[in-house]
């Protein structure tokens, strides 16, 4: 067998991390794409449903706060590969829960896939920020947007199995077994020791403030936070605001989210052109700006045509800030593991607090009043910018 040449193997790792983003967001819409068929399955009311689902989310955080310490224990390799495999099992037992009917098996399941997922993520990304910095070209909005292909791609095939009447349980099982031989192929592109912290150099390793201490990286944290919540809040409630809030059909309500989800892929596949142009500070604070003015239509304006092209303007600001803070968090100081943890913790508590704020905030003051916080978030998001900041090139001055 030939051995490959180091540009022909970042290359190929490239590739695999695409397809490591990929099969969680396909995953995620193949079952989240037949929650109507869940919820009939396990007999549950939709408060029912509520409580199944969070399930995931104590799954997800559980996760994310275990994922660093696995990375720099591990490496991503055998992280990734452990996880990707658990979110395999998790699947499966999603369809276990369907054929048996249980409610709880079914929160369990999802409760395993949130887990793995949430670990995933942080090995991921990791992987993902060290082969940006070795291509040195700005790659991982694109891998981030490759997740929300997988999820536009999953939730295309939920919408045909639907429409053939092939059973949920059935389509949960497929979509875990197709993923299983990427999986297999995918990792062996994956060099072994990313993200790993060497016993006998831990003495030697380089120390930085406690998280909680460093200025900058809370900054960045604030950064997500803002643009994890336009995001999740749009996931969670674009549909109903535009029923309820501007008057639309449930169904045109679904193509206008279809608007929202185009713009996050748009966003994420072609916002590495611009921040190799420009700058991380610069695309931040466009992307922000971008989002809290389509936000911001959606809430002033009550022209419908207006309020409908506006969700791709929140796509597209929303779509670059977790794959942007993210990179920061990994090249602006050191013990990236724990640093990109930290980020995407902060990211998936938005998404945790977000819906049920934004809820209690709708029944009492109306959905597009309660979209002023994301407003308002956003806008802070702009003014903050500047922590995503890259660090200096300190090597290459020296080397010139």
């Amino acid at each position: 067998m030939t051995e490959l040449s180091p540009r022909q193997a970042l290359r190929r790792r490239m590739w695999a991390m695409f397809m490591f983003f990929f099969l969680p967001g396909l995953l995620m819409a193949s079952w989240a794409s037949r929650t109507p068929a869940i919820r009939d399955i396990l007999a549950v009311s939709t408060a029912e449903m509520g409580a199944v689902l969070f399930g995931l989310s104590i799954g997800s955080m559980t996760g994310i706060l275990l994922s660093a310490k696995m990375v720099k224990r591990f490496g991503t390799r055998k992280v990734i590969r452990a996880t990707m495999s658990l979110s395999v099992c998790g699947m499966i037992i999603l369809s276990l829960a369907l054929w048996l009917a249980s409610p709880l098996v079914f929160a369990l399941g999802l409760a395993v896939f949130g887990a793995s997922l949430g670990s995933a993520e942080v090995a991921i990304n990791v992987e993902g920020a060290s082969v940006e910095q070795e291509m040195n070209k700005t790659v991982l909005p694109m891998m981030h947007g490759f997740y929300s292909l997988g999820t536009l791609v999953g939730a295309g095939v939920g919408m045909a199995l639907t429409a053939f009447s092939v059973a949920a349980n059935i389509h949960i099982l497929l979509a875990a077994l197709v993923t299983i031989l990427p999986i297999i192929i995918a990792i062996t592109a994956i060099p072994h020791g990313t993200g790993k912290n060497p016993v006998d150099e831990g003495a030697h390793a380089e120390k930085g403030l406690p998280f909680y201490r460093d200025v900058q990286l809370m900054l960045i944290g604030v950064v997500v936070l803002a643009m994890a919540f336009a995001e999740g809040s749009a996931n969670d409630w674009l549909p109903l605001l535009m029923v309820d809030g501007h008057g639309f059909s449930p169904t045109s309500g679904s193509m206008i989210y279809a608007g929202f989800t185009l713009g996050m892929t748009v966003g994420r596949f072609t916002g590495g052109w611009f921040i190799d142009r420009y700058s991380r500070v610069a695309v931040v604070r466009a992307s922000a700006i971008m989002g809290a003015l389509g936000i911001a239509l959606i809430i002033f304006v009550d022209i419908d045509w207006v309020a409908g092209v506006s969700v791709i303007l929140w796509g597209l600001g929303a779509s670059l800030g977790f794959p942007l803070t993210i990179s920061a968090a990994s090249d602006t100081g050191p013990d990236a593991p724990t640093r990109v943890s930290v980020v995407a913790a902060t990211g998936y508590l938005a998404f945790l607090v977000g819906p049920p704020l934004l809820g209690f905030l709708g029944e009492h003051y109306g959905l597009r009043s309660a979209m002023m916080v994301v407003l308002a978030l956003v806008i802070i998001a702009a003014l903050v910018a500047r922590a995503v900041a890259k660090p200096a090139p300190q090597e290459q001055i020296c080397e010139s």
